[in-house]
């Protein structure tokens, strides 16, 4: 970490699910400062959450960078949506990423896209937004947000453009990169944004934020990304059969390949990556159930006591509540942590390689629906820590496991602001 800015600085923003990232880097990837904000209230993340969190984090750019900020990209999580007013102003609550009780809007959607659509669900973005429109009328409504979109509104000063990743989940076509036909019976429609390639330049900073931060006036404004996407552009992956496995509350797989593979019935989509796809899902389950029975320093010490090259003999699905959507699609899946041995090092070591059975299982599930053949992983979130963990996968998924040099989204959203749409392969 260098402590001398350079002529020119790119910051990028990570808003996740219990906080909010900064990450400043120079012209050669060098991170020059970090800062952080967690949310007050984690179960009520809301707009006013994010703006708060947003200018704390610029207020925290050291002040000698403020004048060679070039570029800013902000990703957030995927499916998070509001509806805003001609000034971006948010007509209500936001519907969070996590929120399923859309299932009267998904019924419409279906019967427009098909059943099978992967917009077709109570939880997609799509849904949200009706839901929404249906909640407040349509009268001061301009604007359909992702939460990306709004908070890199505020920088800009303009509203309703969007990223096509945040957008799959709202329905771009993937393959056109436009809004389908069928959406035109939707009364949300008039509403979508502008879809632009992530990294896209969206003009500079707006001149009251610019004079209210001291920051560069020419700094530009990019189009930005999800949350686990920016995850993955922090490894610096850019060859098919490479992936990036996200260790945090939960299970996220992404494997760079140059084919397309979707199946709804598996929780399986893919995101356009330049020339190329991103393939993924998430599990239920992963890290967040360590929490249920160790401590961060039991974890540490029982792992170091893990032989990683035997089995434990201990088959569970280490789920924190019922319910699975990836590698397999069972709403009404049961947890199975029985039996539980006495010795909680055994425990530990069952616990882990159930984990590593569930990524193997899924990077099967993508290459079965087409995507390229597995043949590295990188290991990104607070998972990827865990040596033990990590030879325990490598010896489950039969390719190279690694740890990603950087495994904060908001390094790969700075790496976003630097280089552009140039970051995704051509």
């Amino acid at each position: 970490r260098s402590p001398i800015f350079v002529a020119e600085c790119y910051l990028g923003l990570d808003f996740g699910t219990s906080g909010a990232r900064a990450c400043l880097i120079d012209s050669v990837g060098g991170i020059v400062h970090e800062g952080r904000f967690v949310y007050p209230d984690s179960d009520g993340q809301q707009p006013a959450d994010w703006r708060t969190a947003l200018f704390d984090l610029l207020d925290g750019v050291p002040a000698e960078a403020r004048s060679c900020l070039a570029a800013v990209a902000i990703d957030a999580t995927s499916g998070t949506v509001l509806l805003v007013d001609a000034k971006g102003q948010p007509l209500g609550p936001a519907l969070l990423y996590a929120d399923t009780g859309a299932a009267r809007e998904a019924r419409t959607i279906g019967a427009l896209a098909g059943e099978l659509h992967f917009v077709a669900s109570a939880g997609s973005g799509l849904s949200k937004l009706l839901r929404l429109l249906n909640q407040h009328g349509n009268e001061r409504a301009c604007h359909a947000c992702h939460q990306a979109d709004w908070l890199t509104g505020l920088l800009s000063g303009r509203f309703g453009t969007s990223d096509y990743h945040n957008a799959l989940k709202t329905g771009c076509d993937p393959e056109m990169l436009i809004w389908p036909n069928w959406m035109q019976a939707l009364p949300i429609r008039p509403l979508l944004p502008e879809l632009v390639a992530p990294g896209a330049s969206l003009g500079r900073l707006s001149a009251e934020v610019a004079r209210r931060f001291t920051l560069n006036p020419a700094c530009v404004v990019r189009a930005g990304t999800t949350d686990s996407i920016a995850a993955f552009m922090a490894a610096g992956v850019d060859q098919p059969g490479e992936a990036v496995t996200s260790l945090g509350s939960t299970l996220v797989l992404k494997l760079l390949s140059e084919t397309r593979a979707d199946a709804p019935e598996y929780g399986v989509y893919s995101h356009r990556y330049g020339r190329l796809w991103l393939a993924g899902g998430a599990s239920n389950a992963g890290a967040a159930v360590f929490s249920q029975y160790f401590s961060d320093r039991q974890l540490t010490k029982l792992s170091q006591q893990i032989n990683a090259e035997h089995d434990s003999g201990l088959d569970y699905y280490p789920l924190p509540n019922p319910g699975e959507r990836f590698p397999v699609n069972d709403p009404q899946l049961l947890p199975r942590l029985e039996p539980r041995p006495a010795d909680d090092r055994a425990f530990l070591h069952g616990l882990l390689e159930s984990l590593a059975r569930i990524e193997a299982l899924g990077y099967r599930r993508l290459m079965e629906l087409g995507a390229s053949r597995l043949e590295r992983v990188l290991t990104a979130g607070g998972g990827a820590k865990n040596e033990t963990w990590r030879r325990i996968r490598q010896r489950a998924l039969g390719v190279p496991v690694g740890t990603s040099e950087h495994t904060e989204a908001a390094y790969g959203t700075a790496m976003l602001a630097r280089l552009g749409s140039e970051m995704l392969p051509g």
